[in-house]
């Protein structure tokens, strides 16, 4: 009986921080605060001035740690060199301007309420980086991630997720145990943070890649996941064994694997983990929030909500009115981007593990940011009541709402239009919805019929006449909500034909395992008749170049097999001219003998002769 009463004690706290989150994160995202304050309620009400479940939220907090590492690692992902250079003016212009202002601004508005310089610049820099999460979901909720003022706004967020590994290296360089080191120790740590950081960089650019190959061919998907859990946790013990941040480690793993080729796999195996420590990070956040110390500094708290959240709506409505925004755009972003966010809970730990911040004043900061963040989606309501949104304008253009066409169509771009001629010269009762205003008045002059909707939102799916077409063609050229739309229609409207435009070979495969009755790559087509047409242009005969693009055909349609069972490099070695693999031998035989067209050349032919008689 002993040791079940030991074994369920040490079960207890387990069962009640998956309990607390399991209950107050559906009820907050119910009421529009969002899953991050649901985990914060969820700590506060188990921790130590709560029911007492947990009375030691540090110990939790170590270990919830790994959750932020995680989630650098993730976002390191999706810092693809392409990406970050198309949106470089923004990011790096309007981003680095804005965050840079607002830090000057609420460091000294700190220093006016009587804060230390140092402790200052803390809290200025943590209030600094906005809440992704909340931002990104009223984003997504309204639609408006693509749009050019969404644009403006993700490239800040990119460029405040960049700025955390600088000012959590920032934290440790200022710490006060820092002062009594001595420039040759200090010469010495940078020395080796720099080789820790290049020999980072050259495993990630070397090996990396090599190593999941070789596992991915072993067809073994639990030793990928710990691979990748290796290369984070690795990574991250690596950078914190050199002095630096365990964060940055991982994230800069992250950058490293961002043009990998197992990339998105990697990030579906760290995914639950990242989102099972993080939630328990912010509940260990929570629980670390002192009740007592807030009752006896409360007035100061409501001081420093209020000042910083004002000083930092004024400071991103004055950058982006002096960039050119319109009213309503920048105050928009000010008001969406006003709080404080996660980071900061990240930044203030850091602060108070090197000795920057004592417990009291974490706490204070801590209460600070969360309270500017349960005042957002409340700001929010009062901004879309006091200045309604500002809807596209409409002019000659219909709503799509109570429609019943016989095909529906979602997007009308340059693959639209061709898909929608043979339907319309049969006559079939076409419904082509789109969310681009300028498209839609453009083709009204020339006699096509479109109705204003966005076809990730289910409601207008519906209204556009999901329920009742017969088939359902997604022609949109965005992979990401090409997908979310076709979830929701072989959820919603299995009866319905799914017929989806992909984007490339692994988004083909997606689609397939999702279930849609046909997709085909957006230049798949038009890129075989491409190749046809070369070769008949150099001289080959015209059999043979449909010969050819035959046997091509039926390479790629083998490859796309393998990869639909195996993964998207699975059937790599089909490829004609693939370095990875077996070169593929022809299925037809060639009508003529192969001619060298250069010396190099010839000398490969001579040697291939006589493996081939």
């Amino acid at each position: 009986m002993a040791g079940e009463a030991a074994h369920g004690f040490d079960l207890f706290p387990v069962v009640g921080i998956l309990a607390a989150g399991v209950v107050a994160v559906p009820i907050f995202k119910r009421i529009g605060l969002g899953s991050v304050l649901g985990y914060l309620a969820a700590g506060l009400a188990i921790g130590p001035f709560g029911l007492a479940v947990i009375t030691h939220p540090e110990t939790i907090l170590h270990t919830a740690e790994l959750g932020v590492v995680m989630f650098l690692f993730v976002i390191g992902l999706e810092m693809q060199p392409r990406r970050l250079w198309s949106l470089r003016k923004q990011i790096f212009g309007l981003g680095v301007l804005q965050v840079g202002t607002c830090a000057a601004l609420m460091t000294g508005a700190g220093i006016l309420m009587g804060l230390p310089p140092t402790i200052a610049l803390i809290a200025g820099l943590g209030f600094v980086l906005t809440s992704t999460a909340i931002v990104f979901q009223v984003l997504e909720e309204r639609g408006e991630i693509s749009t050019p003022a969404g644009q403006k706004m993700v490239s800040v967020l990119l460029l405040e997720d960049l700025a955390i590994v600088p000012l959590l290296a920032l934290v440790a360089f200022i710490a006060p145990q820092a002062e009594t080191v001595t420039m040759g120790q200090r010469m010495t740590d940078i020395a080796i943070a720099v080789g820790a950081l290049v020999a980072l960089v050259l495993v990630g650019r070397f090996l990396l890649n090599p190593l999941f190959r070789i596992l991915a061919n072993a067809h073994a998907r639990e030793v990928m996941t710990a691979a990748a859990l290796l290369v984070v946790l690795g990574a991250a013990l690596a950078m914190n064994m050199s002095g630096l941040s365990m964060a940055m480690g991982a994230f800069l793993a992250g950058v490293l694997l961002s043009e990998s080729t197992f990339r998105h796999q990697l990030e579906a195996d760290i995914e639950p983990f990242r989102g099972i420590l993080l939630g328990l990070f912010f509940i260990a956040v929570g629980m670390s929030l002192d009740l007592g110390v807030i009752g006896q500094n409360y007035p100061f708290i409501i001081m420093a909500v209020i000042v910083y959240m004002v000083v930092k709506f004024a400071g991103i409505y004055a950058i982006a009115r002096l960039l050119r925004s319109s009213h309503g755009e920048a105050l928009e972003r000010s008001v969406l981007m006003a709080q404080g966010g996660e980071f900061a809970f990240v930044l203030f730990s850091a602060a108070l593990g090197v000795g920057i911040l004592d417990a009291e004043m974490n706490a204070i900061l801590t209460t600070t940011v969360i309270i500017s963040m349960v005042l957002t989606p409340i700001a929010i309501i009062g901004m879309n009541r006091i200045m309604p949104r500002q809807t596209p304008d409409l002019d000659g253009v219909e709503i799509a709402d109570g429609l019943a066409g016989t095909v529906l169509i979602i997007g009308f771009g340059r693959f639209s239009q061709i898909v929608s001629q043979p339907l319309l010269a049969k006559g079939v009762d076409v419904t082509i919805i789109d969310n681009d205003v300028e498209m839609i008045q453009a083709a009204a002059r020339f006699g096509f019929k479109i109705y204003y909707g966005d076809g990730t939102r289910p409601e207008i799916l519906h209204a556009a006449g999901a329920s009742t077409a017969t088939a359902i063609l997604v022609c949109i050229d965005r992979p990401a909500d090409a997908t979310v739309i076709a979830e929701h229609v072989k959820s919603e409207y299995p009866l319905a034909q799914l017929y989806v435009r992909a984007f490339d070979r692994e988004h083909a495969v997606e689609l397939v395992h999702l279930g849609v009755d046909y997709q085909i790559r957006e230049m798949l087509e038009s890129a075989f008749v491409f190749g046809y047409e070369t070769l008949v242009a150099l001289g080959v005969d015209e059999q043979e170049a449909a010969d050819i693009l035959e046997d091509v055909r039926e390479r790629d349609k083998a490859r796309f097999e393998l990869d639909i069972a195996g993964g998207v490099r699975e059937g790599a070695a089909l490829m004609i001219g693939n370095a990875e693999g077996p070169k593929p031998t022809p299925s037809f035989t060639p009508r003529q003998k192969s001619t060298a067209l250069n010396p190099e050349a010839q000398e490969i032919l001579q040697k291939a002769e006589p493996a081939e008689t």
